[in-house]
């Protein structure tokens, strides 16, 4: 099996404060990954620090078995990874349509439209909204339209950043069902999320961070199952 990301030793923040601590993690191909904790322990930053946004200080940072360690988000991009933010992850004074088209702006016009089809084939909840402000959109129909944007770069591997935050129950079900549904695609997933229930019962592993560290990987159906786990990470199961 082909390992996408392999970090080793990663260090990292925000300008001089460090948040990560000697993180080491892995996703191989096709896998869904999903990273939990408590709020602040660094998951966001993780992936953050993976995506050349927040400050790499050191260690390994490996995608298909080259070194993008400190690299910078549009070099990322163009190796075939792509990032959705947890929030600030549409333009609301523009339409869905536009929003897509910010996707791919570099792109032919026959390529940028095929994939929009796409796009919009996966999420057609959007389809009817093409010409409305992202402004006007639902939370649900927003996290939608900010994954439908990452993937008009046609991407490999996916990090997403708490994709269900704020959202109705219903549409957190939708959200990570489609995402789960990328990998049929072929799009490897990395997902940070504070629902961890939801997250870690589509996944393949999880890891639990907590002040920075990694303090716990395993298969994802054990992390859910394991009633030490249970109790300082996943909230009361109400047993």
């Amino acid at each position: 099996m082909t390992r996408v990301l392999d970090v080793r030793g990663l260090e990292g923040g925000y300008g001089s404060v460090q948040i990560l601590y000697d993180i080491d993690i892995h996703v191989d191909e096709g896998e869904f990954v999903t990273i939990i904790g408590p709020n602040g322990c660094g998951k966001s930053t993780l992936i953050k620090t993976i995506f050349g946004i927040a400050t790499y200080y050191g260690g390994d940072i490996e995608y298909m078995g080259q070194d993008v360690s400190g690299w910078r988000t549009d070099q990322l991009v163009n190796q075939g990874i792509a990032y959705v933010p947890q929030v600030d992850n549409v333009f609301p004074s523009l339409s869905v349509e536009e929003n897509l088209q910010m996707g791919g702006n570099t792109l032919p016009n026959n390529i940028l439209n095929e994939r929009i089809e796409r796009a919009l084939e996966m999420f057609p909840d959007l389809r009817s909204r093409e010409h409305d402000l992202a402004a006007s959109l639902s939370g649900g129909e927003r996290q939608m339209l900010a994954i439908s944007r990452a993937l008009i770069s046609d991407p490999k591997f996916l990090l997403l950043d708490e994709p269900t935050a704020a959202l109705s129950p219903l549409y957190q079900q939708q959200i990570i069902e489609r995402i789960d549904s990328l990998r049929e695609d072929g799009i490897t997933i990395l997902i940070v999320e504070q629902n961890a229930r939801l997250s870690l019962a589509r996944s393949d592993r999880g890891y639990i961070l907590a002040s920075g560290k990694v303090v716990h990987t395993g298969d994802a159906q054990h992390i859910l199952t394991d009633p030490e786990i249970g109790e300082y990470f996943l909230g009361s199961t109400g047993h």
